[in-house]
Protein backbone atom coordinates (compact mmCIF):
# COMPACT_ATOMS: atom_id res chain seq x y z
CA UNK A 1 0.00 0.00 0.00
CA UNK A 2 2.90 2.36 0.77
CA UNK A 3 4.39 1.89 -2.70
CA UNK A 4 1.09 2.84 -4.35
CA UNK A 5 0.87 5.98 -2.20
CA UNK A 6 4.45 6.91 -3.06
CA UNK A 7 3.78 6.34 -6.77
CA UNK A 8 0.67 8.53 -6.61
CA UNK A 9 2.62 11.26 -4.81
CA UNK A 10 5.40 11.17 -7.43
CA UNK A 11 2.83 11.31 -10.25
CA UNK A 12 1.11 14.29 -8.58
CA UNK A 13 4.41 16.19 -8.21
CA UNK A 14 5.39 15.39 -11.81
CA UNK A 15 1.99 16.62 -13.04
CA UNK A 16 2.44 19.87 -11.09
CA UNK A 17 5.92 20.43 -12.53
CA UNK A 18 4.87 19.73 -16.12
CA UNK A 19 1.77 21.92 -15.76
CA UNK A 20 3.86 24.83 -14.46
CA UNK A 21 6.24 24.43 -17.41
CA UNK A 22 3.27 24.49 -19.79
CA UNK A 23 1.82 27.60 -18.15
CA UNK A 24 5.20 29.35 -18.33
CA UNK A 25 5.38 28.52 -22.06
CA UNK A 26 1.84 29.82 -22.60
CA UNK A 27 2.62 33.02 -20.66
CA UNK A 28 5.73 33.70 -22.75
CA UNK A 29 3.75 33.25 -25.97
CA UNK A 30 0.96 35.51 -24.70
CA UNK A 31 3.46 38.20 -23.70
CA UNK A 32 5.12 38.03 -27.16
CA UNK A 33 1.75 38.66 -28.81
CA UNK A 34 0.73 41.30 -26.26
CA UNK A 35 3.88 43.33 -26.96
CA UNK A 36 2.77 43.55 -30.60
CA UNK A 37 -0.76 44.82 -29.83
CA UNK A 38 -4.18 43.78 -28.58
CA UNK A 39 -4.84 40.08 -27.96
CA UNK A 40 -8.22 38.34 -27.82
CA UNK A 41 -8.35 34.97 -26.05
CA UNK A 42 -10.91 32.18 -26.11
CA UNK A 43 -10.94 28.99 -24.07
CA UNK A 44 -12.75 25.70 -23.81
CA UNK A 45 -12.06 23.16 -21.09
CA UNK A 46 -11.63 19.64 -22.29
CA UNK A 47 -12.06 17.35 -19.30
CA UNK A 48 -11.05 13.99 -20.72
CA UNK A 49 -10.95 15.45 -24.25
CA UNK A 50 -8.43 17.91 -25.68
CA UNK A 51 -9.02 21.35 -24.18
CA UNK A 52 -8.19 24.44 -26.22
CA UNK A 53 -7.07 28.03 -25.80
CA UNK A 54 -6.78 30.41 -28.75
CA UNK A 55 -5.07 33.79 -28.95
CA UNK A 56 -5.70 36.27 -31.75
CA UNK A 57 -3.43 39.28 -32.20
CA UNK A 58 -5.72 41.94 -33.68
CA UNK A 59 -5.26 45.38 -35.19
CA UNK A 60 -7.24 48.51 -34.24
CA UNK A 61 -10.14 47.44 -36.51
CA UNK A 62 -10.46 43.95 -34.98
CA UNK A 63 -8.83 42.19 -37.93
CA UNK A 64 -6.76 39.14 -36.98
CA UNK A 65 -3.04 39.54 -37.68
CA UNK A 66 -1.75 36.39 -35.96
CA UNK A 67 -3.49 33.34 -34.51
CA UNK A 68 -2.09 30.87 -31.99
CA UNK A 69 -3.59 27.85 -30.23
CA UNK A 70 -2.83 25.60 -27.29
CA UNK A 71 -4.70 22.34 -27.59
CA UNK A 72 -4.22 18.95 -26.00
CA UNK A 73 -5.17 16.50 -23.32
CA UNK A 74 -1.83 16.44 -21.52
CA UNK A 75 0.43 19.07 -20.02
CA UNK A 76 2.87 18.38 -22.87
CA UNK A 77 0.79 20.44 -25.35
CA UNK A 78 2.49 23.60 -26.66
CA UNK A 79 1.34 26.82 -28.31
CA UNK A 80 1.27 26.45 -32.10
CA UNK A 81 0.27 28.65 -35.05
CA UNK A 82 -3.38 28.49 -36.07
CA UNK A 83 -3.80 28.83 -39.82
CA UNK A 84 -6.67 30.29 -41.84
CA UNK A 85 -7.61 33.36 -39.78
CA UNK A 86 -5.36 36.10 -41.15
CA UNK A 87 -7.26 39.30 -42.04
CA UNK A 88 -10.62 37.97 -40.73
CA UNK A 89 -12.69 40.16 -38.42
CA UNK A 90 -12.65 38.53 -34.99
CA UNK A 91 -16.12 39.78 -34.10
CA UNK A 92 -17.78 37.98 -37.01
CA UNK A 93 -16.26 34.51 -36.75
CA UNK A 94 -18.96 31.87 -37.11
CA UNK A 95 -19.16 28.09 -37.11
CA UNK A 96 -18.89 28.19 -40.93
CA UNK A 97 -15.38 29.67 -40.59
CA UNK A 98 -14.24 26.62 -38.59
CA UNK A 99 -15.13 23.40 -40.45
CA UNK A 100 -11.79 21.61 -40.16
CA UNK A 101 -11.05 22.15 -36.47
CA UNK A 102 -11.86 19.93 -33.48
CA UNK A 103 -14.97 20.56 -31.38
CA UNK A 104 -13.26 22.22 -28.41
CA UNK A 105 -11.00 24.31 -30.65
CA UNK A 106 -14.09 25.55 -32.54
CA UNK A 107 -15.75 26.42 -29.23
CA UNK A 108 -12.62 28.28 -28.06
CA UNK A 109 -12.54 30.30 -31.31
CA UNK A 110 -16.22 31.19 -30.95
CA UNK A 111 -15.56 32.10 -27.30
CA UNK A 112 -12.83 34.52 -28.44
CA UNK A 113 -15.25 36.12 -30.91
CA UNK A 114 -17.96 36.36 -28.23
CA UNK A 115 -15.48 37.83 -25.72
CA UNK A 116 -14.39 40.46 -28.25
CA UNK A 117 -18.00 41.43 -29.00
CA UNK A 118 -18.79 41.75 -25.28
CA UNK A 119 -15.68 43.89 -24.75
CA UNK A 120 -16.60 46.20 -27.64
CA UNK A 121 -20.17 46.51 -26.30
CA UNK A 122 -18.83 47.38 -22.82
CA UNK A 123 -20.31 44.28 -21.19
CA UNK A 124 -18.68 42.44 -18.33
CA UNK A 125 -16.79 39.35 -19.41
CA UNK A 126 -17.66 36.46 -17.05
CA UNK A 127 -14.84 34.39 -15.58
CA UNK A 128 -15.10 30.61 -15.71
CA UNK A 129 -15.73 28.87 -12.39
CA UNK A 130 -12.70 27.56 -10.51
CA UNK A 131 -12.33 23.82 -9.92
CA UNK A 132 -13.41 24.38 -6.30
CA UNK A 133 -16.55 26.23 -7.42
CA UNK A 134 -17.38 23.37 -9.80
CA UNK A 135 -16.86 20.85 -7.01
CA UNK A 136 -19.06 22.87 -4.67
CA UNK A 137 -21.84 23.04 -7.25
CA UNK A 138 -21.61 19.29 -7.86
CA UNK A 139 -21.74 18.49 -4.14
CA UNK A 140 -24.67 20.89 -3.65
CA UNK A 141 -26.56 19.41 -6.57
CA UNK A 142 -25.86 15.87 -5.34
CA UNK A 143 -26.94 16.72 -1.79
CA UNK A 144 -30.13 18.33 -3.13
CA UNK A 145 -31.12 15.10 -4.91
CA UNK A 146 -30.90 12.99 -1.77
Amino acid sequence: MGKIGLLLAVMFVLQAILSSIQMRHFSKEFIKLRRQGKVVCGRQAGGFHAGAIVMFLIDEDGMIRTARMLMGVTCLARVKPLQGFDRKYVGRLTAEDLPKHGKNLRKAILDASNTYNKFIAGEEIPQPPSPFQKLGRTVTAFAGRS
